[in-house]
């Protein structure tokens, strides 16, 4: 496996030099646990609904209309969206101040659902994302792709990385990236390929002592045209 500081180098040499790199990865910065804590469940509903809103979609179109989704979604109260009716998702269907699409407002309900049961077992479901340690990150995804709706493939990971989670993401350019350092052989999917790339970026991470985060960021940068967001 490649050291860091070689992946480092080429993501500078390609973007005009260390200082114009650190530039690009100055924002890529996770909160603090206490912080994670402090934000309400409703904001992790809410962050969900709008990854899950975005896949496949136009992002700018969803954050135009976010403070319509606020509003349509009562602010995206768990408990309250946790009893949304069958009657109550189909006017949310008929909603024009929202995007339209059946699937994706029934996985309100179901997330706020997963939500209160993640309060229930550990407080506060920002409790239980915060605590969750970023060094197995892979397994977070998982649980999301099984308790959640929607909230598999590339949609749970940036629920996180929007969220403020310190965590990696595997674009196409990390991916690749990942294949050049000879972490894996393709780009990572099945659950071996994953702990080999969890690895690796717990590795990088102490050998710089930056977050998770950031490694991902300029190992998009180390590859042509990032597309990382």
């Amino acid at each position: 496996m490649a050291s860091f500081q070689k992946i480092y180098d080429r993501a500078a040499k390609r973007k005009g030099g260390a200082a114009a790199l650190e530039k690009l990865v100055a924002d890529a910065k996770p909160k603090s646990k206490a912080a994670l804590k402090k934000l309400g469940d409703d904001r992790y509903l809410a962050e969900m609904t709008k990854r899950i809103f975005q896949a496949g979609f136009v992002w700018r179109v969803v954050e135009q209309k976010w403070p319509d989704f606020e509003a349509a979604f009562q602010g995206f109260h768990p408990g309250r969206m946790a009893l949304l009716s069958d009657e109550d998702l189909d006017a949310l269907g008929r909603d024009t101040r929202i995007i339209r699409h059946a699937a994706k407002i029934a996985a309100v309900r179901h997330n706020a659902i997963f939500v209160t049961d993640l309060a229930k077992e550990h407080g506060s479901a920002a409790a239980f994302f915060a605590d969750w340690p970023s060094e197995d990150i892979v397994s977070l995804w998982a649980v999301l792709k099984k308790r959640g709706a929607r909230l598999g493939g590339y949609t749970g990971p940036y629920f996180l990385r929007f969220m403020g989670k310190d965590s990696f993401l595997l674009s196409p350019d990390v991916s690749a990236a990942l294949v050049k350092a000879k972490v894996v052989d393709k780009p990572p999917t099945g659950k071996a390929d994953l702990a080999k790339a969890q690895a690796a970026f717990n590795a990088w991470k102490e050998e710089t002592g930056r977050p998770l985060t950031q490694l991902s960021r300029i190992l998009a940068c180390s590859i042509d045209a990032p597309r990382e967001r």
